[in-house]
């Protein structure tokens, strides 16, 4: 098991762990000559319009489900906050599994994977925000693929993929999921062995050989493993998502989060189901692959950026306006207000 001290150290000589602020420190001085240049310092607005703030933050992801043809998508409700009856209805018609989570949120908060009426209930009952019921995606591989299309092409590409890898453990036939966890710094710095939805698994001594996963929600806070596929990024692939984001009214840049049955279908847009839909404050993910060289990161997140402002140059001149600054703050306070109730 790691100590206090092994714990931050294993954090200071691992990148993708680092706070976010740190890690986007530098990026901030790139993101001030891209305002000066866009002479906007919410320029990113104008990049995807059809979703609120661009997708920067506080958008709502029943709206950009509107926007996606159903055939991608999970059969999904958005429940108001505390209403059980609607929720239980619509649970009888997806049966379970079934997924749950806030409307507006990020990074993982408050999604779970429902297996019962009794889970249903305990999450309406501590869920303090509007949350969407979700049908559970049951296929093998989970991806991020992000993909920029310019505004008046008719093809884009497919820039990085990420292929998540929950957190489990490989048994031995002797130590239980708990004790095989306490071997893994990657659980000891992000799974809470104490919620209640591990209490069942903890306790499990796994056959030799056999894989448990722990945590089925693909965060990486929640201690899923990003794994770089970008390489498998094809021209059949490259052309796929074309075909798929022009049938998405003014989406230009985004991470398409998703579960397929193999890369080979999704070539074809076949058996594969969208998420979410992340728009202009997706990150490239592959970047976070265990070893992945820390300038390499930083390239990729300042590539990306400077395709947003590329992006959002060409929309703005075609028409579409920025958002203000006084526009802008006032999203910025709601967003801060709103988290604070999401994360109580």
């Amino acid at each position: 098991m790691l100590s206090g001290v092994g714990k931050f150290w294993h954090k200071v000589t691992h990148w993708e762990y680092w706070p976010f602020g740190v890690l986007y420190f530098p990026v901030y001085f790139y993101y001030t000559w891209l305002v000066i240049r866009c002479r906007s310092f919410f320029f990113f607005t104008a990049a995807n319009p059809t979703i609120d703030f661009g997708g920067m933050l506080g958008e709502s992801k029943s709206e950009i489900f509107k926007l996606i043809p159903e055939r991608f998508i999970p059969r999904y409700q958005l429940i108001e906050k505390g209403d059980t009856k609607s929720a239980l209805g619509f649970a009888q018609e997806l049966g379970f599994p079934l997924v749950c989570k806030p409307d507006i949120g990020e990074r993982g908060n408050l999604v779970e994977v429902i297996k019962t009426k009794s889970d249903l209930e305990n999450y309406i009952s501590k869920c303090p925000v509007n949350f969407l019921m979700q049908e559970f995606a049951n296929y093998p591989i989970e991806l991020g693929v992000f993909f920029i299309k310019l505004p008046g092409e008719s093809t884009g590409k497919v820039t990085s993929i990420v292929q998540k890898d929950f957190l489990h453990v490989i048994g031995d036939g002797r130590h239980s999921v708990n004790q095989l966890l306490e071997k893994s710094p990657r659980a000891m710095l992000q799974l809470d062995f104490d919620h209640p939805r591990f209490a069942e698994v903890m306790s499990r001594i796994p056959a030799k050989s056999e894989k448990v996963v722990v945590e089925s929600i693909g965060n990486h806070c929640r201690g899923t493993t990003f794994l770089n596929m970008t390489p498998k990024a094809t021209e059949k692939l490259h052309q796929a998502f074309s075909e798929l984001a022009n049938q998405i009214d003014g989406f230009h840049f985004g991470r398409f989060d998703l579960r397929c049955n193999s890369f080979e279908e999704l070539e074809e847009l076949k058996n594969f189901k969208i998420l979410e839909l992340n728009g202009t404050g997706a990150e490239p993910g592959h970047i976070y692959q265990p070893g992945f060289p820390l300038w390499k990161g930083y390239q990729a997140i300042l590539w990306h950026l400077s395709q947003l402002a590329k992006v959002s140059r060409a929309n703005h001149k075609s028409g579409v306006k920025y958002w203000t600054l006084k526009q802008g703050l006032a999203k910025m306070r709601a967003i801060k207000a709103y988290n604070k109730i999401a994360q109580n």
